[in-house]
């Protein structure tokens, strides 16, 4: 029996939450007596998993999988979970797997719990904590089934090297023509950008900023700070944005480690998404803005003054520390 993972990777590269996966199943391992798959999608360099605790690699390399396609690659990583005998089978949080997870439950016919938080409070009866009501509680799930599958919540855990020596093996799944009968037209992709799944800090912007010509001040604090730009609906909605930076609970949602809300009063749709964010800071000039009462820092005062003095202020430190 192993525990398995799917390391998620773009353009053969890791995300970020393949490694925060791969800290977590390493130490819900231990606590379970076995070792650690994971299976890739045309992933170079998978040998990178091994400073994460991983001991198997089970590598993809089709071309027919270049694009995210959820019920194929939910249908690759069934069949790697019955080849490793995996009863425990986990993913992260992300926007593919938010899709591919309940596919892979049905498809094993194993119990699902999305939004883990935290190491199993319990290996028997198996029991995991999880966010729930819009990350406004938590709540303990146990799963009866032989076979579990997990989503870990972004950065829950965290990311911890855990080196061990790796054995890799290529995998080929059978694929199911009837799976690719939605075809993909076009991909458009980011680039030179840090983008809002992988960001660890994000700046986001609301209808306070009065027009798209003021986001060059939030890019810029974004540049200093290494973070992803994003936005509120309502800008998106103006098409002040793209819709690919709406966050929220009807955008893209988001668990970062800081979170930089400017400009937006705080609807509960957009608090709803971007509440399991560990830090929280506020700028607005309504001091009665909803926003404030669940930020963790709060600053009254007109961005186009406090923005560019706190990208000023951190260029200076930066430079001071370089």
């Amino acid at each position: 029996m192993s525990l398995l993972i799917y390391a998620e990777s773009v353009d053969g590269k890791f995300k970020k939450v393949a490694f925060e996966l791969a800290s977590y199943a390493k130490k819900v391992a231990e606590s379970l007596g076995t070792t650690v798959t994971a299976v890739t999608v045309n992933a170079a360099n998978v040998s990178d998993l091994s400073k994460y605790g991983v001991d198997n690699i089970l590598k993809v390399t089709n071309e027919k999988l270049a694009n995210f396609n959820a019920k194929a690659y939910a249908d690759v990583i069934k069949q790697a979970a019955l080849k490793e005998n995996a009863k425990v089978i986990l993913l992260s949080s992300s926007t593919d797997s938010l899709y591919l997870a309940p596919n892979v439950a049905v498809g094993l016919e194993a119990g699902f719990a999305s939004n883990v938080v935290g190491l199993p409070t319990s290996i028997n009866p198996f029991q995991v904590k999880r966010n729930a009501f819009s990350n406004k509680a938590f709540n303990i799930t146990e799963i009866s089934t032989d076979i579990k599958v997990l989503s870990l919540a972004k950065n829950s855990y965290g990311v911890f090297e855990n080196s061990s020596t790796s054995t890799e093996e290529d995998f080929t799944p059978i694929l199911n023509d009837a799976d690719f009968n939605v075809k993909v037209v076009a991909v458009e992709k980011t680039t030179g950008k840090v983008t809002i799944a992988d960001a660890d800090i994000v700046v986001s912007g609301g209808r306070g900023l009065k027009g798209p010509e003021n986001w060059g001040m939030l890019e810029e604090l974004a540049t200093v700070l290494g973070a992803a730009t994003a936005c509120s609906k309502p800008v998106s909605d103006l098409g002040w944005r793209p819709h690919s930076e709406h966050v929220g609970q009807t955008g893209k949602p988001v668990a970062t480690n800081l979170y930089i809300a400017i400009g937006i009063s705080g609807a509960i749709q957009h608090i709803a998404g971007i509440n399991s964010s560990k830090v929280k800071l506020v700028i607005n000039s309504d001091p009665e803005a909803p926003f404030f009462k669940v930020a963790d820092y709060g600053v009254v005062g007109d961005a186009f003054d406090i923005v560019p003095r706190l990208t000023q202020k951190l260029k200076e430190f930066k430079a001071q520390n370089t």
